[in-house]
């Protein structure tokens, strides 16, 4: 498989992980300042960014092991592999919104999107065992 194509899948699949971090980074240079401890309960202190922080490393981790895949020059497999990476990834932010989010909408949006990855990880997993 020529080297172009493989850049070509690796963008594909990383350009939604790269816009979640140049919006979150957005977000973060336009946040409203964050009250000291001193000002804080206790209770109230590492609320509110701890799902996001966890959902952005999550993300930055992901990426960097797409980054260090080995293409193995099969293309399908390639491509398997990559999406499989990509769509698990898609499965954790959503678990984060589950146990992080507010709104009623987006949890079930992110139910929805755990139920269509797995079955879609669970395809690619099939694939891959006859492949073998």
């Amino acid at each position: 498989m020529k080297r172009e194509t493989l850049n070509a899948i690796r963008a594909l699949c990383l350009a939604p992980v790269t816009a979640f971090c140049l919006v979150s980074a957005a977000q973060a240079q336009t946040a409203p300042p964050v009250s000291s401890s001193t000002d804080m309960p206790h209770a109230q202190m590492g609320k509110g960014m701890g799902g996001s922080d966890d959902m952005k490393r999550s993300m930055m981790m992901n990426m960097d092991g797409m980054q260090k895949m080995q293409m193995s020059g099969d293309h399908d497999k390639d491509f398997v592999m990559m999406m499989k990476m990509h769509h698990q990834q898609g499965v954790n932010m959503a678990k984060a919104e589950l146990e992080h989010g507010k709104s009623p909408a987006m949890k079930e949006m992110a139910r929805k999107i755990i139920a269509a990855q797995n079955k879609e990880i669970a395809q690619f997993d099939q694939w891959l065992a006859k492949e073998k």
